[in-house]
This record gives structure tokens, C-alpha cells and sequence, in this order.
């Protein structure tokens, strides 16, 4: 790589970093830098992968104050099923082509958005038709164990929008807080990179140069959005996260 090429690549890094710990969408920018480089698809997806592991660890970092809000067993529930469904995609990665899987996700990222956009009302009706309606939810359903099972399937494949869904899964399932659903989507999904990242490091190519010029960019950007996620209106946030996610899967159709 020349030096402007070096200098992209970490810059997208940092962007990433950002937007895992914010909208969640840090591959819609990170993957096709490395792929304008010439970067084998494949070999990209790995690369990205491993080089954004940094940013969700420094964004887990930053989100510790919201991550303590959450009962500990229910974080390790979080981050143990991601990780198994990382396990699965990052297999499915390597052995499948990458059509497949492809052709699905815009509309899966599109059908999540919808879920975040909708997420308090669709609790709100929830609260309403329980027994006990003004208890919160703090235990996770059968529905969304699978939910982030599945999306742990996701971002071990591909990752672009897998923090949309995992928020959808999440907001959806239990009764936090945004905030402290970003912070935990954002260690469940270090969960699901680092599975995955330790599994392309051991039998896919790699482009390592490519990996360690977007880590040194994504921790500082994970940390930076940890902030950013933190100080947004709720409401506000949403939109973002869905006018992302919309980003996301109309690019990839």
C-alpha cells in the first residue's frame, strides 16, 4: 500500500471504530475500503473482522458504566450465545459462497430497522397484554436467545449491520434502556469478532498489514463512540441507527 492508501485505511478504522459503538453499521465503511484496494472479498471480510476487534473492545470499554446497569448473568447469557452463533458463521464463511448469504441480509438489516424504529411501541403493547404490566423485563425469552443467536450467526459471516439487529434483538426482548442496549450490543459483538477473528487467524488468509492499520484506527474510534452513544437523545439515536441500517442494505442490494 502507498502511504495515502495506509492513511485510508486507518482513517476507516476510525470511523468504524465509531460506528460500532454508536448505529452499529462499522463494515458499511471498513469493507469497502479494503475491497477498493483489491482486496479479495473474502480475504477483506477476515481482515476487517480482526482489524475492528480493537474498536469493539475499546467501545466495551467506554460502555462499562451502562454494561454495569445489567444484571451480570444476563451479560454473560448475551455475550456466551453470540459467540456460539460467531462460531457458526465464521464456518459458513469459509465454506460457503459468498452469494448465499448475501442475497438475504439487505432485507434482514431492512425487516431490523423497522424493529428498532417501532421497538417502544411494539414493548409498550407487550407491558400491556402481561400479568404483571409495569414489571420490567429483565430475563431473556427463549425468542431472544435465538434472536441474538442468530445475529451472532451474522456478524461471525459478514457483520454489516449486525449491531442494527443485534439493538432490534435486544430492545426488543428486554426493557433497558438504549444506551445501556448499545453498550451491551457492542460487547456482544466483540464476543462474536473475537470468535470469529480467532478462527480466521488460524485457517482463512489474511491481509495482516490491512488488519493492523484498521485496528490502530478502530480503538480509538470505538472509544470515541462509546462517548458519542452515550450522550445522544435517545430518540435521536434511533433514527440514526435506522437511517444507517437502511444505508446499509440498500448498498448491498
Amino acid at each position: 500500500m502507498t502511504g495515502p492508501e495506509q492513511l485510508a485505511v486507518v482513517g476507516a478504522g476510525f470511523g468504524a471504530g465509531i460506528l460500532t459503538s454508536t448505529v452499529g453499521v462499522a463494515s458499511l465503511l471498513s469493507f469497502p475500503v479494503l475491497i477498493a484496494l483489491g482486496i479479495p472479498p473474502v480475504v477483506a471480510n477476515a481482515s476487517n473482522t480482526l482489524g475492528l476487534l480493537p474498536g469493539a473492545l475499546s467501545g466495551a470499554f467506554g460502555y462499562r458504566r451502562e454494561l454495569r446497569e445489567v444484571p451480570r448473568q444476563q451479560v454473560v447469557v448475551v455475550v456466551l450465545v453470540c459467540a456460539i452463533g460467531a462460531i457458526g458463521g465464521a464456518v459458513l464463511l469459509l465454506a460457503l459462497p459468498s452469494k448465499v448469504f448475501a442475497a438475504a441480509a439487505p432485507w434482514l438489516i431492512l425487516f431490523t430497522c423497522l424493529v428498532v424504529g417501532v421497538q417502544p411501541w411494539i414493548s409498550q403493547w407487550l407491558r400491556s397484554r402481561s400479568q404483571h404490566p409495569h414489571d420490567l423485563r429483565r430475563s431473556m425469552s427463549p425468542a431472544t436467545i435465538a434472536g441474538t443467536a442468530l445475529t451472532g450467526v451474522y456478524g461471525g459471516y459478514f457483520g454489516a449491520g449486525a449491531g442494527v439487529m443485534m439493538m432490534a434483538v435486544l430492545g426488543l426482548g428486554l426493557d433497558l434502556e438504549l444506551r445501556v442496549v448499545n453498550g451491551l450490543k457492542t460487547l456482544a459483538l466483540l464476543a462474536a469478532n473475537l470468535v470469529a477473528g480467532i478462527i480466521f487467524l488460524f485457517i482463512a488468509d489474511l491481509n495482516l498489514h490491512a488488519a493492523a492499520l484498521l485496528a490502530a484506527g478502530s480503538i480509538i474510534g470505538g472509544y470515541v463512540g462509546a462517548h458519542l452513544g452515550r450522550r445522544l437523545p435517545a430518540t435521536f439515536l434511533r433514527i440514526l441507527i435506522v437511517l444507517a441500517g437502511i444505508t446499509a442494505a440498500v448498498l448491498m442490494l
